[in-house]
């Protein structure tokens, strides 16, 4: 299938691109928005479907809404009504098609020109009045407030938040561009197409929610950043980490006995860390009642003793480094880790619950009482 793109290398065009190239899309056209009408037509050549996604959004004279949205589309309709065979067309409008701004009306009047163009050639059109996409490569001060807000808070700039209360309603990149690639392969009808899944939320509860991503550097605690709404945003903020804040520094906690180190804490799922233990070293020596615990072997030698604190059962187990082998330690059962190895014991720990200095439940115990 050869696949023509108008506004390629803007935002949504440059995460389009990729995904198509990811299913295998390689015969792709290039239009450039300041293209001629002759120019149109020859690039058009063979195409089979045509994205178009060019359009003016903050022009410095509102006139160009009408050039830059509507005469272009109008260019386009004629150069695709123009060839041998007609090309089906997705045209990323805007949810202000509805209103009467310069903008709105400059989208709406586009869409026209693509309806008629559907009508007189049999091709199909699908048009998405999208709002407020967000995602990698959005542009600050231009695509939404998300951008803004995510670029500010990577390098420690202030936002601007003029009512924290205001509605906002948020697609991601990612969403978008799995539907606009559906429709290459499960064609639609054509009209006004969903754009779901749409999250509704404020602004205030998304500037507060990428605030405390870059605050989970320092406190280690992460939010719920595995599905949804929060997921999306997390992938965005991280999006725009400039090079040099890839990488972080977390607290080490070092005795004789070796180090300890505390990656993340979730809400809800416990936290992860490691420790290291030097040749001969024991570490643990405790119980809990609730609390539970998975330990991993990276490196060394470990010897885990377990012993019931009611019935004094016994239970030993000796694990390697590259086993990926986990030990899991049992309510009620004291337990201790010894290094019984020649290097060093480097071991990978997750607890289900994030450390609570007032209620600790680790109540010290040897495995052997003298």
């Amino acid at each position: 299938m050869k696949i023509a793109i108008s506004g390629a290398t803007g935002f949504v065009g440059s995460n389009l691109r990729v995904r198509l190239a990811e299913l295998g899309h390689q015969d792709l056209v290039l239009l450039p928005h300041q293209s001629s009408a002759s120019a149109l037509s020859q690039l058009l050549q063979g195409v089979d479907f045509v994205f178009h996604l060019a359009g003016v959004n903050r022009p410095q004279d509102p006139a160009e809404f009408s050039h830059g949205n509507h005469s272009f589309t109008r260019e386009l309709c004629a150069a695709m009504a123009a060839q041998p065979r007609r090309p089906d067309v997705l045209f990323s409008s805007s949810t202000q098609a509805s209103t009467d701004s310069a903008y709105g009306v400059s989208k709406r009047h586009a869409e026209a020109e693509l309806l008629q163009y559907a009508a007189d050639t049999g091709a199909r059109t699908y048009l998405f009045r999208l709002t407020n996409v967000f995602g990698k490569w959005s542009r600050p001060n231009y695509n939404s407030a998300v951008a803004t807000f995510c670029h500010n808070t990577a390098r420690d700039l202030p936002i601007t938040v003029h009512d924290p209360a205001a509605p906002l309603r948020l697609i991601h990149i990612d969403d978008v561009v799995a539907e606009f690639c559906r429709l290459l392969d499960q064609p639609g009808q054509t009209g006004l197409q969903s754009s779901a899944p749409e999250y509704e939320t404020t602004v205030g509860e998304v500037a507060a929610l990428i605030q405390s991503f870059r605050g989970s550097r320092e406190t280690l605690m992460s939010e719920r950043v595995g599905s949804g709404l929060t997921r999306a945003l997390y992938a965005t903020y991280v999006s725009f980490l400039p090079p040099e804040a890839f990488a972080y520094a977390v607290p080490r906690h070092e005795d004789p006995r070796g180090a300890f180190v505390e990656m993340l804490k979730t809400p809800d799922c416990g936290q992860f860390s490691y420790f290291t233990a030097h040749p001969g070293v024991t570490r643990g020596e405790h119980y809990h009642h609730a609390k539970t615990e998975k330990f991993l072997v990276i490196k060394g030698v470990a010897r885990f003793g377990f012993r019931h604190i009611v019935t004094q059962e016994v239970h030993e187990l000796i694990v390697e480094g590259g086993q990926a082998r986990i030990v899991e330690t049992v309510p009620g059962w004291t337990h201790n880790i010894t290094n019984i190895g020649s290097d060093e014991l480097v071991v990978m720990l997750w607890a289900n619950e994030v450390f609570d200095r007032q209620r600790p439940d680790t109540i010290a115990q040897n495995v052997h009482p003298s």
